[in-house]
């Protein structure tokens, strides 16, 4: 794509959500840390129930370890993975008192030592938690990045590179919200609503659906 695509890319994005959040509810560094590792491979809205429950009883290092992994079994068994993803949290937990002073740590290659969290989890983190620009690659901006041509590449990590290449700095901030929300509500998989996409005139995507 080319570079004043791009600013218009970003710019409509901008213009129709000034500031984009993201949908998973936390209340902290540490409960936005334990809901982006229970979110792998399952959808926000499943792990924002479960985690209404549990941030009520266990919403630092400190509590979530002493909760213990058989009971914070009972409160995320309804997500996918949840033996695993309870053994990390509960890892993670006491890692952070161990080794962080109870804090979340702000930097990427501290994040990823933990139990469960990889580069993407780190990269959500940085971002909402620390206002890092970082922007996380999972399959709405993998397939985004491919499909209009802003940012291509054969692995999440090449995408997420020339994603960082390609975005001007002063859109860097949001642009993993923008483009998470765009490849989820609108540039979706199977069927991109291409008639109420905002970035169509950019987007480089041959087929584009016309109803």
């Amino acid at each position: 794509m080319k570079k004043y695509k791009i600013q218009a890319f970003y710019e409509n994005l901008r213009k129709a959500n000034p500031e984009p959040k993201g949908e998973l509810d936390y209340t902290n560094p540490f409960t936005l840390l334990v809901a982006v590792v229970l979110s792998a491979q399952a959808t926000d809205v499943r792990v924002n129930k479960a985690t209404e429950p549990l941030f009520k009883k266990a919403d630092t290092p400190e509590k979530m370890a002493a909760l213990g992994e058989s009971k914070l079994k009972n409160y995320i068994k309804t997500i996918g993975l949840y033996n695993a993803k309870a053994k990390n949290v509960i890892k993670l937990s006491r890692m952070l008192i161990e080794d962080y002073d109870s804090r979340v740590p702000e930097s990427r290659e501290a994040l990823e030592k933990l139990p469960g969290v990889g580069r993407k989890t780190a990269n959500v983190v940085l971002n909402i938690a620390f206002e890092h620009p970082t922007i996380a690659v999972d399959t709405h901006l993998f397939r985004l990045g491919n499909r209009t041509g802003l940012a291509k590449g054969k692995t999440p990590l090449e995408v997420e590179k020339n994603l960082e290449k390609a975005t001007p700095a002063e859109f860097m901030q949001h642009a993993h919200h923008w483009l998470i929300l765009h490849g989820r509500y609108i540039c979706k998989a199977r069927k991109p609503d291409c008639p109420n996409c905002m970035v169509r005139e950019q987007c480089g995507y041959k087929a584009k659906t016309t109803v």
